[in-house]
């Protein structure tokens, strides 16, 4: 890989590794150091996503007219201010505000970072989304493996933890990614969009694929929120659900020969791809809606990750191929607001239907949802036949 992709790479890790020291424990330490209810907590954590949703559009726009750097350093500059504040003030509803603002720090950065490494690695494909995708989870794997031994002594630290490696990264971005511009130009918002583009097609496609990818994340937040929660209610220990995020993040840094063998049985089928990461999704939610020990939730983690191997770095992918020039920026926001809005409102739904229902009304609404994502993955890109666009080898259908 290129000097730079190793750097975005790094700084990812960084990244991801000090935000991994809290969002696995934020449920919990709603629900149990601040003792709010799950519903609260879904309220809570719906904030913070929803300043994602905000913050990962303007990242997308403003990578497309300022460059990278500038766009992940005000990131950057935003997460530090909250994390500052956050670790001298962390009770309520202080915990909330700066929540909020670090997601949006938070979502500034991630689209920046992805479009980025297009740009500085036009030639990389998929290997190069590839890459930040595995860094983030050996941030993952990191953060969250020391997170939970961290809490177990005190919530306190953790706080320390987490700032100081979001001033790591600072310094890092500042220094490292000084002559990273990327792709700029003037992009405004969908509707101009819209206009600009030759077809309009492609962000239709987009678009459905986006929806399903946000049908996955539902589902996948939950293991951060209502599950997370639930395994405490079964007598799994801290440390036992911290331990589940990090094998998470080690089985996508070292399981990445087994994927990459699956790969090219599919001959670089994307969507095929996500067709298989989905329905492996379906398996391990059926698996976790039974699981009553630790032994249960860590084989529902190894097949959900397995699972999250296939999709996850594929739709950013497809984004890319798809996106015209000078808008990379812009269909990265896209993707990335659209997971994070399933990370906003999952927390929320998972939450009053546990509250309401309890835990097996909630694994049935999940199932339904992986079945809608399947069925907009098999027929997203019907909108580039009808528009007469060929699509990319990787997109071919299944």
């Amino acid at each position: 890989m290129p000097k730079s992709v190793w750097l975005l790479a790094i700084g990812m890790v960084i990244n991801v590794t000090g935000s991994s020291f809290l969002w696995p424990l934020n449920t919990i330490y709603i629900h149990d150091q601040l003792g709010k209810s799950l519903s609260v907590a879904g309220v809570v954590l719906m904030l913070n996503a929803g300043a994602s949703v905000v913050g990962n559009l303007l990242g997308g726009t403003l990578f497309d007219r300022l460059g990278g750097y500038r766009t992940i350093l005000l990131g950057a500059a935003i997460n530090l201010a909250a994390l500052a504040g956050m670790t001298l003030w962390h009770g309520w509803p202080h915990y909330v505000v700066f929540l909020t603002m670090v997601g949006l720090g938070s979502g500034i950065i991630f689209p920046a970072v992805y479009a980025l490494v297009g740009a500085v690695w036009p030639g990389g494909g998929r290997r190069a989304f590839n890459a930040i995708y595995i860094s983030q989870n050996a941030g993952v794997a990191i953060g969250s493996a020391l997170g939970g031994f961290v809490a177990s002594f005190s919530f306190n630290y953790i706080f320390t933890a987490n700032l100081s490696m979001f001033v790591a990264f600072f310094l890092l971005a500042a220094v490292g990614y000084r002559h990273m511009t990327g792709v700029t130009g003037a992009q405004t918002n969908v509707l101009a969009e819209k206009g600009k583009v030759k077809s309009r097609s492609k962000l239709t496609a987009l678009l459905i694929l986006c929806v399903a990818y946000m049908l996955c994340w539902v589902g996948y937040v939950q293991w951060m929120s209502t599950i997370a929660s639930y395994t405490q209610e079964v007598n799994i220990s801290l440390k036992q659900y911290s331990l589940l995020w990090t094998i998470n993040g080690a089985l996508i840094v070292f399981g990445q020969p087994l994927v990459n063998f699956f790969v090219r049985a599919f001959q670089g089928n994307l969507k095929k791809q996500i067709v298989i990461g989905i329905l492996i999704f379906m398996v391990s939610f059926g698996l976790t809606a039974f699981a009553g020990g630790f032994k249960g939730f860590l084989a529902a983690m190894l097949i959900l990750t397995i699972g999250e191997m296939f999709v996850w770095p594929a739709v950013p992918t497809i984004a890319n191929q798809l996106s015209p020039k000078g808008r990379e920026g812009f269909y990265q926001g896209i993707v990335n607001s659209t997971a994070t809005a399933g990370r906003m409102f999952g927390p929320v739904l998972g939450g009053v239907l546990v509250d309401l229902y309890g835990m097996p009304v909630l694994f049935m609404v999940l199932i339904v949802f992986l079945f809608i994502s399947l069925g907009l993955t098999i027929v997203y890109d019907r909108p580039l036949k009808k528009g007469k666009d060929v699509p990319p080898a990787s997109m071919s259908s299944i």
